[in-house]
């Protein structure tokens, strides 16, 4: 014999939840109820006791009768039985608690997305890093020989200016020399508006000057499209010399094995700049220091750096 199975409505758990919160409320209430009832007959009896049989004890603490001060302790408790019942337990019961869960877990996926981003971010900034490090590795540098000396020559202030308006900005007849006694004889690299701040090819030197322009043909002077093709030229220069400007120094600061600097005590305005020099990878090996004169308005040092 088949029966057929009734349909019977189902309870969502939202539902459920309510059945529950009554049934516990109805339970707190009825055990208030008997609470009051127990304390109406508990005080009944006390008065009884007292007054109608007489029963009295000499005992006041706080200067009143013990069964009143029993009545007042019995109300206090009373109160706090109603308190719980009809305040804690209506506005910090189960859906209070559910609230305040909901709070505390939302703040804390706040807090996990917070970090996620943060972690995300550093590790788009890793990827950056080691693509720059690859990418630093694959950048062709120029291969020289062993015994060749690469040596950038320049003169900088304090601020690292190197000049202004494609010009130089001080005057100073030792720094020339200088820069004429290391230099003679050699190649000396440098960029085309360097060269073009020059009156003249540099004369019993070797000049090679770097530029992209293609028609570019300057007297006296060998033209090449890169810093590695002006390295190429000077490949039997013991001590080629890079001179400038401050993008061809910055350039070289990579594999330069020297810098011999002029450094000038003071500062200026400039639109050219000579590269911060990185105490980590270049050691001061030599300082001359040179006061200032008639000849030169600046006081100026004649340092010169190596590689570490």
């Amino acid at each position: 014999m088949l029966f057929k199975k009734k349909n019977t409505p189902k309870i969502d758990q939202d539902q459920l939840a309510l059945i529950k919160n009554a049934q516990t409320r109805i339970k707190q209430k009825k055990r208030l109820y008997y609470h009051f009832i127990l304390f109406v007959l508990g005080a009944v009896a006390l008065i009884l006791l007292n007054v109608v049989f007489g029963y009295k004890e000499e005992v006041k603490p706080f200067g009143v009768d013990w069964f009143v001060l029993a009545i007042c302790i019995w109300v206090l408790l009373l109160l706090a039985h109603v308190f719980n019942v009809f305040i804690t337990s209506r506005f910090m019961g189960k859906k209070w608690e559910e609230e305040q869960l909901a709070k505390l877990v939302a703040k804390q996926e706040t807090r996990i997305e917070q970090m996620k981003n943060k972690l995300l971010n550093e590790e788009q900034l890793m990827a950056e890093s080691e693509a720059y490090k690859e990418q630093q590795k694959t950048t062709e540098v120029p291969k020289v020989e062993k015994s060749q000396v690469i040596t950038i020559i320049a003169a900088a202030a304090e601020n690292n200016a190197l000049g202004k308006d494609n010009d130089l900005i001080w005057h100073l007849s030792d720094d020339l020399k200088h820069f004429k006694n290391l230099t003679a004889g050699h190649h000396v690299i440098m960029g085309r508006k360097t060269f073009e701040s020059m009156p003249k090819a540099l004369p019993n030197r070797t000049n090679v000057v770097i530029t992209r322009q293609t028609d570019y043909q300057p007297e006296n002077a060998v033209v090449v499209n890169s810093l590695k093709d002006a390295l190429d030229i000077a490949k039997d220069d013991p001590r080629p010399f890079i001179i400038g400007g401050g993008e061809i120094y910055k350039q070289a600061l990579d594999f330069a094995d020297q810098i011999e600097l002029t450094r000038v005590h003071e500062t200026f305005e400039a639109d050219t700049f000579f590269p911060e020099i990185n105490p980590s990878v270049w050691k001061e090996v030599a300082n001359e220091f040179h006061p200032k004169d008639e000849k030169h308005p600046y006081d100026f040092s004649f340092l010169r750096y190596e590689r570490v």
